[in-house]
């Protein structure tokens, strides 16, 4: 079988779906997997042939817009970012697509949702994180757009019904059905909370103690559990960070991942509150952060595979992307969550919910960061709940292989005419 995996965001959105689709190739399978330029050398050191998504320039300058990582962007202007996406997927697919195909791909590539429609192709959407359901049942937690929980359910389902009638397809609407019509395809509404999900089949990457499925989630739901995906077996960490992970007690570490922050400042931060509660300390600072001068007590490293690194660290303050919050669980680490974006707010919020960690707003971190990690070092009670969390949290294999299961119970057919 020839499965297609295509993968749309940053590191935190494709590290698992490359973790899902090396499973898929060790089986036998023959997998391509179509994602951004700047992730090729690791696509291709997971042994998959890499279909590029796009230019190198063009994903790094959507990322490094500061409008986008800015929450209260306006949604018409992240969507310039993706609708460019729906024709270059679609188009990639034409070129790719045989008669053992099946699709695996984020909620968000959109185009492959309309090759299936157009030609019938077996595909499975991909979810890595409950917080893009649209749900009265249990809405997720936006920084401008939350549906407040403690309004009555029906009144819960009319204000979700005017965000994306009013809101949502209004702005995505235009583009996609403008797709659509030249593709002899009817026009389409509620497209995220119907008509984005593969009717196939939708493939929750989380466990159920961390997101249950809702009762007006996607029919045809299943949950895998965490891939736990991070490149561990294609990095290793180097032998000064051995040393210094080796010569004194366990440090705290810190990652906005690929938020774009003022580095200085967060990282200044950081160091002042290392530096009064008497604690060392790793910055994983990705290349262009700026750092403020480093004491002996720290040190900084562009990226360490988190799996190799948490076990030995005291706590983690991070951004609160999907990935590293479930690596964090796995590991049983104390976390210290600082959203800036995205779904990165109802992950922190189900963290605290689980009694893992805390959670700071992005822009109090010079004040908020010495207490809260103070407090966070002290409180056993999440100590202790971390390490119940962390008996909960399934090895990322097993994730990978119901996926897979999933995968090869869709049959491939004889496709129309694509090309």
């Amino acid at each position: 079988m020839h499965i297609i995996v295509v993968a749309i965001g940053t590191a935190g959105d494709i590290n698992p779906l490359l973790g899902l689709s090396r499973t898929f190739a060790r089986h036998g399978h023959r997998v391509s997997f179509c994602t951004h330029p700047p992730f090729a050398h690791a696509v291709e050191r997971c042994g998959l042939r890499f279909l590029p998504l796009g230019t190198d320039k063009g994903y790094r300058d959507a990322v490094g817009n500061p409008e986008l990582w800015n929450p209260r962007t306006p949604f018409k202007e992240i969507w310039t970012q993706l609708a460019p996406t729906i024709r270059a997927v679609f188009e990639i697919l034409q070129s790719e697509v045989e008669d053992d195909t099946v699709i695996a791909c984020h909620t968000i590539a959109f185009g492959a949702r309309l090759f299936q429609e157009k030609y019938g192709v077996p595909l499975l959407t991909l979810q890595v994180t409950p917080s893009t359901f649209p749900s009265a049942k249990e809405p997720p937690i936006d920084k401008h757009l939350t549906i407040p929980r403690t309004l009555p359910y029906l009144l819960r389902v009319a204000w979700l019904w005017a965000l994306e009638r009013g809101l949502i397809d209004r702005i995505m609407g235009a583009d996609i059905n403008r797709f659509r019509a030249e593709l002899g395809l009817s026009p389409v509404k509620r497209i995220m909370s119907n008509w984005v999900y593969s009717p196939q089949g939708v493939l929750g990457l989380f466990p159920a103690w961390f997101a249950p499925i809702q009762t007006d989630w996607p029919a045809n739901f299943t949950l895998t559990g965490f891939p736990l995906f991070d490149q561990s077996g294609l990095r290793q960490i180097d032998a000064e960070l051995e040393n210094f992970l080796a010569d004194g007690p366990p440090p705290v570490a810190f990652t906005p991942g690929s938020t774009l922050v003022d580095g200085l400042s967060y990282y200044t931060a950081a160091a002042n509150a290392l530096d009064a509660l008497g604690q060392r300390g790793i910055f994983l600072a990705s290349d262009g952060k700026t750092l403020p001068t480093l004491t002996p007590n720290v040190i900084a490293r562009p990226y360490v595979p988190l799996s190799k690194l948490l076990p030995r660290v005291k706590a983690l303050v991070h951004h609160g992307g999907i990935g590293t919050v479930s690596q964090a669980f796995a590991s049983g680490t104390p976390q210290l969550v600082t959203p800036f974006a995205f779904d990165q707010f109802d992950n922190a919020e189900r963290v605290e919910r689980l009694r893992c960690g805390l959670q700071i707003d992005s822009k109090q971190i010079a004040s908020k960061m010495l207490p809260s990690l103070r407090s966070l070092l002290e409180d056993e009670d999440i100590h202790k709940n971390c390490a119940t969390v962390q008996s909960w949290t399934n090895p990322g294999e097993i994730a990978s292989l119901m996926a897979l299961s999933a995968m090869e119970a869709l049959s491939p057919r004889t496709l129309s005419k694509i090309r």
